[in-house]
């Protein structure tokens, strides 16, 4: 049977941006599930504090060019990619000059939340899919991280649902305590839409506050992983009533339990016929 194909989505990762407990954790699980013998892609922003020449970040021609819809606004998208050679790992980074050319991540030097991170997050989810498209690889799971990637659960199952890439893609989305103070406003939601989505689909981001957030990407997802202590009460109060699955791993470092858990999704091979 072929293993799973995962698909991390992250907005900080170990050695190239370590913001939170977040960047540990998406720098160690992808690999230890490489290791144990799923097939992996990791995406995550190209935050303007993220050095290219130290990290050795060169841009990928062909998937770049594309541009991203956010607001009926274009927005070009650059991709960029590195290599974790002790880990055997690629790492595809999404650049945008506008939204992400700048030297603070998510808030500006007084510590004001950035007005547009509505915008920025909506442009990563979007662009983030549209570029496993340009890469012709279809994963089975897709494991978001982080509430930058908020959006990417609702896409994949509206907008995305039928497409043959993510055609009966899982959603995990692993919960931490990284509550913000700011506020995506209620036009999050509506940032997603694109094809045939409705308002009511994007309903649940609410006003777009944390925690709204959190409940609105839950409310696509298919397994909310308890990735941190202290997790907003709320959010984890949400995940356990709403009828998905609740994964709670031992430990950072369970990796048994992660690969039992993708183990789950592991794809069928269809039968043929002579």
């Amino acid at each position: 049977m072929a293993k799973t194909k995962i698909l991390f989505i992250t907005h900080e990762m170990s050695p190239f941006l370590e913001i939170s407990k977040i960047s540990e954790i998406t720098r160690q699980l992808p690999q230890a599930m490489q290791e144990k013998g799923f097939e992996i892609r990791i995406l995550m922003p190209r935050f303007g504090n993220i050095n290219e020449r130290r990290n050795r970040l060169h841009e990928v021609i062909r998937l770049s060019g594309m541009n991203i819809v956010v607001d009926s606004n274009d927005n070009p998208l650059i991709i960029k990619v590195a290599s974790l050679p002790a880990a055997r790992m690629q790492v595809y980074f999404l650049d945008n000059e506008d939204y992400f050319q700048r030297k603070k991540v998510f808030s500006d030097e007084n510590g004001q939340f950035f007005a547009d991170n509505n915008e920025r997050s909506a442009f990563f989810c979007k662009g983030a899919l549209e570029t496993v498209k340009k890469l012709g690889w279809s994963p089975d799971v897709v494991h978001c991280h982080g509430w930058f990637s908020a959006l990417v659960p609702v896409l994949l199952k509206t907008a995305y649902k039928d497409d043959p890439t993510f055609k009966g893609v899982k959603v995990l989305y692993s919960l931490y305590n990284e509550e913000f103070s700011g506020t995506l406003t209620s036009k999050y939601g509506a940032m997603a839409l694109t094809g045939d989505m409705t308002a009511q689909e994007v309903a649940p981001y609410g006003d777009g506050s944390y925690e709204a957030i959190y409940q609105g990407a839950l409310s696509y997802s298919d397994v909310a992983v308890v990735a941190d202590e202290n997790v907003n009460a709320a959010v984890l109060s949400y995940a356990k009533s709403s009828g998905i699955a609740v994964f709670e791993p031992q430990s950072d470092t369970d990796y048994e339990g992660f690969s039992d858990l993708f183990d789950q999704f592991e794809p069928v091979e269809e039968e043929t016929t002579v």
